[in-house]
């Protein structure tokens, strides 16, 4: 597995920063107003414009685009595929080439003309493809977009190539280049993002008890080799996969007791006791809303098994689309580290000590729930 966010790409200095209290919250102004959101770190982001100028073709990409790009190719390199490997790629993303889009949409606004390269720079599928070309693969190329639940749609993916036997490898995750003035405008028009710049942990993720939304956005991407079987080089196990949608009682809300969620966590379980859980990733964006419901659904789930709940939207903001393989990626690197990482601002019942299974949530505009359980190798 690789990433690129906020916490950094390499995977010691993620699981590092991963075990400090601190946020990666910064604030940038935006237009007329400034607003807190979590970038690259510097040397990341110099790594992405080192892409950028690699070649012609890459000048012309979307952030979106070199993001996953770029943790493609580290996580190609680390699981020892090559050119010759049959594997398939699904890196998906909520909204795309979103700087890009706004760019040429304000050039046509101003000109009444479109560049030549604003339609194929800016579809969902630019981000597989490109990364299908710079990788030279021979296999399916996916995008889609399933709102904030679009990389762990696109695990989903993965296994059920796989488990048809028309490839025993997949590349999948999500890519996410958000903060704009625009996208970061969208939030705030719903009323969920962020305020408070001055507060110690201005992302208040997880706290039942807090009385404003408290959303915030960030940037980045992940991706995982997936394979059929247990390979020598696995870190990490799929062991349960569950999904589910529900009703729309409004554009962006889930219902209260989340049934999306308890629908999709119930199905990756399938098989196992509730008590085989030690941890559940949350997608906890820091919403009062959508925090509660999340946790309710656990609560109807697991009864008094509660597993220990965790996220790390308080660290590294809101994804979108690479919100749920960042997620994994933290439960993995958990298991990898056996130690299970707390939020700094919410009390828990204790920590587990040994770390066998953890499940990660994710879900979505339009109530796509998605579940993974992942296992210790």
């Amino acid at each position: 597995m690789a990433s690129v966010s906020p916490l950094g790409m390499n995977q010691n200095e993620i699981w590092e920063a991963y075990t400090k209290d601190q946020h990666k919250i910064t604030s940038r102004k935006y237009v007329s107003t400034a607003a807190i959101v979590a970038e690259l770190p510097r040397h990341a982001a110099d790594q992405i414009a080192v892409l950028r100028n690699s070649t012609a073709n890459y000048q012309a990409l979307d952030n979106s685009v070199l993001y996953g790009l770029l943790a493609a190719r580290n996580a190609f390199k680390m699981a020892g595929w090559d050119k010759n490997s049959h594997f398939g790629i699904n890196v998906g993303s909520s909204r795309g080439a979103t700087s890009l889009f706004e760019k040429y949409h304000e050039e046509f606004l101003a000109k009444g003309k479109s560049s030549t390269l604003s339609s194929p720079t800016t579809t969902l599928g630019n981000i597989s493809s490109w990364i299908a070309h710079d990788l030279q693969s021979q296999g399916p190329e996916i995008s889609h977009s399933i709102t904030c639940s679009t990389a762990l749609h696109a695990l989903l993916n993965g296994v059920a190539w796989i488990q048809s036997g028309l490839t025993d490898k997949f590349l999948v995750g999500g890519s996410e280049a958000p903060l704009t003035a625009f996208t970061i405008e969208q939030m705030k028009a719903l009323k969920i993002y962020a305020a408070d710049t001055n507060a110690d942990y201005p992302c208040q993720a997880m706290n039942l008890n807090k009385k404003q939304n408290s959303m915030f956005l960030g940037e980045g991407a992940g991706v995982i080799c997936m394979e059929k079987g247990v390979q020598n080089n696995a870190i990490a196990l799929v062991t349960g996969i569950g999904f589910a949608t529900e009703p729309l009682q409004h554009n962006i809300s889930i219902s209260t007791e989340a049934d999306c969620f308890q629908k999709s966590m119930k199905m990756a379980l399938q098989g196992m006791d509730a008590s085989d859980i030690d941890v559940v990733v949350m997608h906890a964006p820091g919403t009062i809303k959508g925090d509660q419901s999340e946790y309710n659904a656990i609560k109807k789930v697991f009864g008094s098994q509660m597993p220990a709940l965790t996220t790390n939207k308080w660290k590294i903001g809101h994804t979108f689309g690479a919100s749920g393989i960042l997620s994994l990626e933290f439960a993995i690197l958990m298991l990898v580290n056996q130690k299970f990482i707390n939020i700094p601002f919410v009390t828990s019942d204790g920590a587990p000590q040994n770390l066998r299974r953890i499940l990660v949530n994710a879900v979505g505009f339009g109530g796509n729930a998605v579940s993974v359980v992942i296992e210790q190798r």
